[in-house]
């Protein structure tokens, strides 16, 4: 069965690539990045303080949620909602300090990665099926090289637009002005902690959900003849900013909503909601709203009471 899920920045067919051979090679800048955050993280737990720790946490949760969540992945990526262009810059800002990529770079690499987990077959490092250690080295430090990747094709309106362009070109050096802030704040903990280990903490939580919530069918949703399928780890639903959700994510890429379930929490959504009721963002896309997957096949039946919470309702105001 032919997968019919259509993203309009990757050229149809589909066959038109192939997601199972390539090569991974280290990316250097990738690999000199990550050192350096992890030598600052080091420093960071010799010289903690309470106030850097605050500064930690608040700075993750802001990043991880606004940024990352919101900006990168149900805005900029999934297009789920629409919002004036003063704040879809501030949250794709917050999302480059996660330190993952710029936005360019993370639009490609998640559309990629997901167009080849939808094919029959990929590469171990898209399914994420080599030995923890192995893949944890391959997602922080290394890129794969497709022998035949798809064409994708960013829209004008983020591939010309100039305040993205510039996030791309300094994506890293975008921490400083916050650095110094922190500096001014705290001194060296407050920065060691605020950017360094923030950032390590980020990216290795990033690969962790990766790696744990891709896998066998399970959950409520199956994609059938997709090579990888979505898991939710329950546990880290407040860690991730309702990320976690994985299952519900391949079911529906296209939903604002990750957490769709009674007792799934999202906090990402909560936000997300909260804007909504201020006026900031409008035009919600939720999975009644999104075109019916033939190949999308629910495999486990719903206990009384527990049922999608949120395939049709609409946003509360």
């Amino acid at each position: 069965m032919t997968n019919s899920y259509q993203n309009p920045r990757i050229d149809q067919p589909t066959q038109a690539g192939n997601a199972e051979h390539g090569r991974v090679v280290v990316d250097r800048p990738k690999l000199l990045w990550v050192v350096a955050m992890l030598m600052g993280t080091l420093g960071a737990l010799w010289l903690a303080t309470p106030g850097a720790i605050v500064a930690f946490l608040v700075f993750t949760a802001t990043t991880l949620c606004l940024g990352h969540s919101l900006g990168m992945h149900r805005r900029l990526i999934h297009r789920s909602f629409e919002c004036p262009r003063w704040l879809e810059y501030t949250l794709v800002h917050l999302g480059t300090l996660v330190g993952l990529a710029g936005p360019l770079g993370m639009l490609r690499t998640h559309d990629t990665r997901d167009w080849a987990q939808r094919q029959r077959r990929c590469h171990p490092y898209y399914s994420h099926r080599s030995r923890w250690h192995q893949d944890l080295f391959w997602q922080l430090c290394c890129r794969l090289e497709l022998a035949r990747p798809p064409e994708i094709t960013v829209e004008p309106a983020i591939a010309q637009d100039p305040v993205y362009r510039w996030m791309e070109r300094h994506w890293m050096a975008q921490q400083l002005p916050w650095a110094a802030l922190l500096f001014v704040a705290g001194g060296l903990p407050w920065v060691l902690w605020g950017i360094c280990a923030r950032v390590t903490v980020s990216i290795v939580g990033h690969w962790l959900i990766g790696y744990f919530a891709h896998g066998e069918p399970g959950d409520h949703w199956t994609v059938r003849d997709a090579a990888v399928q979505g898991r939710n780890v329950s546990w880290t639903s407040l860690l991730t900013m309702g990320e976690c959700w994985h299952n519900n994510h391949h079911a529906f890429p296209g939903s604002a909503r990750l957490g769709l379930y009674a007792g799934q929490w999202d906090p990402g959504w909560s936000v997300l909601a909260g804007l909504h009721r201020a006026g900031l963002v409008w035009n919600i896309v939720l999975p009644a709203q999104l075109p019916e997957r033939p190949e999308l096949q629910a495999i486990r039946p719903f206990e009384t009471g527990r049922g999608p919470a949120a395939l049709g309702q609409q946003v509360q105001s």
